[in-house]
C-alpha cells in the first residue's frame, strides 16, 4: 500500500509533540531560525524531543544558519534529520554527517530537476511556495502543476506549502510524493498545534493514500 509520511513542524510545546505522536505523525520539525514565530531554542527542543520516541524522527530547520549554530543544537538537541531553507550549498548541508533535506522555493523561474541534482545527496526535495524575503511557512501553496511528476526527479519528493487537511488530497493525488510537511495547516495560532485539525489532515492524508492505491489497481 502506498504510505505517504507525514512530518508536521513548527512544534514549540512538548505536549503537541505528545497529541502529533498520539495521532500518527511520522516526523516533527524544530525551527531554528530566530525571525520565525514558530523558532525555539536549542535549550527548548531539548524539553520537547523527550517527548519522542524511538522511529518518530527529529528534523531540525535551519535558514542560512552559521555553522556554530547548528553545532550547538546538534550538540545538545539529538536531531535525526536536517532541513535546510535558505541558499545552502549541497558541500555546507552535507558536512553535519546528518542525513539532510533541502527546501526549495518554487516559481516558474527554479529548476527543480537541476537544483535536485545541485543536491545529489540530499534524502529528499521539500518544495515550498515562493515569496520574496521569506523563507518558508507562508501559508501559500505553489503551483503544482510546475511539480508534475512526467519526469521524475532524482531526489524523492516532499510537498509543503499552505497544506491543510482540505486541499492535501489533491496534492497527494496529482503529485505522489513521498512525504507532506505542514505547519500553518494544523494550527490555532502559529506555533500552537490544534489536535482535531491535526487528526483531519492525518486522515485526509490516508484517505488519498487509498484512493492513490485503488486507481493503481484498477490500472
Amino acid at each position: 500500500m502506498t504510505r505517504t509520511r507525514i512530518k508536521i513542524c513548527g512544534i514549540t510545546r512538548p505536549e503537541d509533540a505528545r497529541m502529533i505522536v498520539a495521532s500518527g505523525a511520522d516526523a516533527i520539525g524544530l525551527v531554528f531560525y530566530e525571525p520565525s514565530p514558530r523558532a525555539v531554542s536549542a535549550e527548548q527542543a531539548v524539553e520537547i524531543v523527550r517527548e519522542i520516541p524511538a522511529f518518530v524522527s527529529v528534523v531540525a530547520l535551519f535558514v542560512d544558519e552559521a555553522v556554530a549554530g547548528i553545532e550547538h543544537v546538534l550538540n545538545l538537541v539529538p536531531v535525526n534529520v536536517l532541513q535546510f531553507h535558505g541558499s545552502e550549498s549541497a558541500q555546507f548541508c552535507g558536512q553535519f554527517e546528518r542525513p539532510y533535506v533541502k527546501a526549495l522555493r518554487v516559481n516558474s523561474e527554479l529548476d527543480i530537476h537541476a537544483a535536485c541534482r545541485d543536491h545529489a545527496a540530499a534524502r529528499g526535495a521539500l518544495l515550498d511556495a515562493w515569496q520574496e524575503g521569506v523563507p518558508g511557512g507562508t501559508g501559500r501553496s505553489f503551483d503544482w502543476n510546475l511539480a508534475l511528476p512526467d519526469s521524475a526527479l532524482s531526489l524523492p519528493l516532499i510537498v509543503a506549502g499552505g497544506l491543510d487537511d482540505k486541499n492535501v488530497g489533491a496534492a497527494i493525488k496529482l503529485l505522489r510524493p513521498s512525504a507532506v510537511d505542514v505547519s500553518g495547516g494544523v494550527e490555532s495560532a502559529p506555533g500552537i498545534k490544534d489536535a482535531e485539525k491535526v487528526r483531519r489532515f492525518i486522515a485526509a492524508v490516508s484517505r488519498a493514500d487509498q484512493q492513490v492505491d485503488g486507481r493503481a489497481d484498477e490500472q
